[in-house]
C-alpha cells in the first residue's frame, strides 16, 4: 500500500512517519464539509455518519462520487471494504424529497404513454402473426412495466407518500395482470396474450393517469 508522506508531517523526535490524514475532502451538494477525516475507518462509516446530518432530513442521495468516479455498490456493503486510506475525495449529491417526487411523477407520465403505445403495437403484431417482432417488443414492454412499478414503490416508500385507495387497487390489478401475461407467454398463447394486452392491460394502464395527476397536485 502506498502512502503520500509529507515531510512536514514527519516527526524525527522520536523518528516516525505519520500519514497526513487530513487530505480527505468531503463535499456535500457542492459545499466542502468540515467533517474530520480521522472519524471514519471506511467509506460506509463515512456515508452513515454524514447522512445522519440534519441537512439530509428531507433529502435523498442521488449520487456518490469516490475520487472523482461514480460509486455504486456491486455487492451489499461494498463501501465497508473501501478503507480510509483509499479515500482522497468523496462527493455526495442529493435532492429534496419534493423535487425527487416531481421528477418521478414526470417520468411516470411518459412511461404510461410508452406502455399504451407498446401494448397496442404488440397486440397488432401478434394478430398479424409477426410473433418474433411482437415478442421482442413485448420483452421491452415488460421491462418498462417493471421500471414503472419501481417508481411507484419509490413514491410510497422512499418519499413517504402513502398510496390512496385508488392507487392501491390499480397497483394490485397491474401487478396481477403482469403475472398473468407472463404465464400466458410461457404457454405461447399469442392470441390470448394479444387480447390481454388490448382489453385488460391498456385499460389498467390508462387508470394510472388520474392517479399520477393527483400525486402531482399533492407535490405542488
Amino acid at each position: 500500500m502506498n502512502f503520500d508522506i509529507d515531510v512536514r508531517d514527519v516527526n524525527i523526535f522520536p523518528c516516525h512517519a505519520r500519514v497526513k490524514e487530513e487530505q480527505l475532502m468531503i463535499i456535500i451538494d457542492g459545499q466542502q464539509s468540515e467533517y474530520a477525516a480521522n472519524h471514519f475507518e471506511n467509506l460506509e462509516e463515512l456515508l452513515d455518519k454524514v447522512t445522519q446530518d440534519e441537512h439530509f432530513q428531507d433529502r435523498i442521495i442521488t449520487d456518490v462520487r469516490l475520487n472523482d468516479e461514480i460509486f455504486s455498490e456491486i455487492y451489499p456493503h461494498q463501501a465497508e471494504d473501501i478503507e480510509r486510506d483509499e479515500l482522497q475525495k468523496v462527493e455526495i449529491v442529493s435532492v429534496s424529497k419534493l423535487e425527487m417526487g416531481r421528477q418521478i411523477v414526470k417520468e411516470m407520465t411518459k412511461v404510461v404513454s410508452l406502455m399504451s403505445q407498446g401494448a397496442r403495437q404488440i397486440a397488432d403484431l401478434f394478430r398479424q402473426a409477426e410473433d418474433l417482432e411482437a415478442l421482442a417488443t413485448y420483452q421491452d414492454l415488460l421491462e418498462v412495466a417493471r421500471d414503472f412499478l419501481n417508481m411507484v414503490g419509490s413514491l410510497q416508500e422512499e418519499l413517504g407518500l402513502s398510496g390512496s385507495k385508488d392507487m392501491d387497487e390499480v397497483l394490485a390489478s397491474f401487478s396481477s395482470l403482469l403475472t398473468e401475461m407472463i404465464e400466458v407467454q410461457e404457454n405461447e398463447d399469442w392470441v390470448l396474450l394479444a387480447d390481454l394486452l388490448e382489453y385488460e392491460f391498456l385499460p389498467v394502464v390508462e387508470k394510472w393517469l388520474p392517479i399520477i395527476h393527483d400525486v402531482d397536485k399533492s407535490l405542488q
